[in-house]
């Protein structure tokens, strides 16, 4: 699908886990060692569990490769913001700051577009809320999601929130949160293959967070696993001239951004033919956009091009100072200053995402839309 990168080998830990996926997708299947001492290898991507990214990652630029992490990339700042920017400074390597990538999506891109043309004028608060009851009842091993440090839902689904934000309004000064547990300490699966067992909770399990923005705005984000249901809207955002209404930032695309406008009704925006707002996967919430790997491409093309990557490792580091900020301000109950800064991404227009893709792509999407 993309122009710059070709998968050739994957690893696992597991060896026969590493076979099924090489298999998969007409790769090779290799020990981790095998695959960090493969010249035929410039990048690799870390999909690792979030408690094990920071080593993973270490060790792929221990090895001279450029590193693409999974979200988060780290869980301290400590570790990211010195010891990993450190190492790949010092040999010329890049960290693509790691997913999420979403925010490259078609929807959100259009957002961009509003707010950059000053069409909602100069936003000043809004709102997010990303909220269910949990992962034990459709992952296969849920545990890390519940460890203190490892993945709550400010760390595992924040991440999609704050980088679109950062992309649409920029860095994020300071934070304030309440934060809550409103389980027992323990959870029962519900998914197979671990059906019955019990977990247990180490971490909080709803955040109700507020950040100021460099640039003014006070926006809410509400992150939660104790909501069975709810009527809220994944993203709003405010202006001095209208508002906007964002889809799913987990997704790159597949709902309408909508601008309501001083005394009208909100209207759909005029739906541009964005490579990756195009719905290409069936999902619970109907047909969505999803183009993962999008900012592992802007990744490989910025090295090879000599410039910035969307997803750059001072952003990452941004949104986990962000995150880590927020778990703070719950646990210390007051307003934490975030020490990070960082510049808004390069936007990614039409023309720039279809430069990421192969030809061929371009022309069936044009076909199918």
């Amino acid at each position: 699908m993309f122009r710059s990168i070709e998968m050739r080998a994957c690893a696992d830990i597991n060896l026969a886990a590493a076979n099924a996926r090489a298999e998969e997708f007409g790769v090779k299947a290799q020990t981790i060692e095998e695959l960090l001492r493969n010249d035929d290898i410039d990048i690799i991507v870390n999909l690792t569990i979030p408690d094990a990214h920071y080593a993973v990652t270490k060790q792929i630029l221990a090895a001279g490769k450029h590193a693409y992490s999974e979200k988060p990339l780290v869980l301290s700042m400590e570790q990211g913001g010195l010891e990993l920017k450190a190492l790949a400074d010092g040999r010329g390597l890049k960290v693509g700051g790691c997913a999420p990538d979403t925010f490259l999506g078609g929807a959100h891109q259009l957002a961009r577009r509003e707010i950059d043309s000053g069409n909602v004028g100069r936003i000043t608060s809004g709102t997010c809320h990303v909220m269910s009851h949990g992962m034990e009842h459709w992952h296969p091993n849920p545990d890390f999601f519940f460890k203190h440090g490892g993945g709550p839902p400010i760390l595992d689904l924040g991440p999609y929130y704050i980088a679109n934000l950062v992309n649409l309004i920029g860095p994020v000064k300071r934070v304030a949160a309440l934060t809550s547990m409103a389980t027992p300490p323990t959870r029962t699966i519900s998914s197979e293959p671990r059906k019955g067992e019990t977990i247990p909770v180490e971490t909080p399990t709803t955040i109700h967070a507020l950040l100021e923005f460099e640039q003014g705005a006070t926006i809410t984000l509400s992150a939660s696993w104790d909501v069975w249901a709810h009527r809220h809207a994944n993203m709003e955002l405010y202006g001095t001239e209208g508002s906007l209404y964002l889809p799913d930032p987990n997704f790159f695309g597949g709902g309408e951004v909508q601008i309501a406008k001083p005394g009208e009704p909100a209207e759909p925006v005029e739906n541009w033919e964005h490579p990756f707002g195009i719905a290409n996967e069936q999902h619970s919430q109907g047909m969505m956009a999803n183009y993962r790997a999008a900012g592992l491409a802007d990744m490989a093309a910025a090295i090879l091009d000599g410039r910035d990557m969307r997803c750059s490792l001072e952003r990452a580091l941004h949104g986990v100072d962000v995150m880590l900020a927020i778990l703070r301000s719950g646990e210390e109950k007051r307003f934490i200053d975030i020490e990070t800064r960082c510049t808004r991404p390069e936007a990614l227009d039409i023309a720039a995402a279809e430069a990421l893709l192969q030809p061929e792509e371009n022309r069936q999407k044009r076909a199918a839309n």
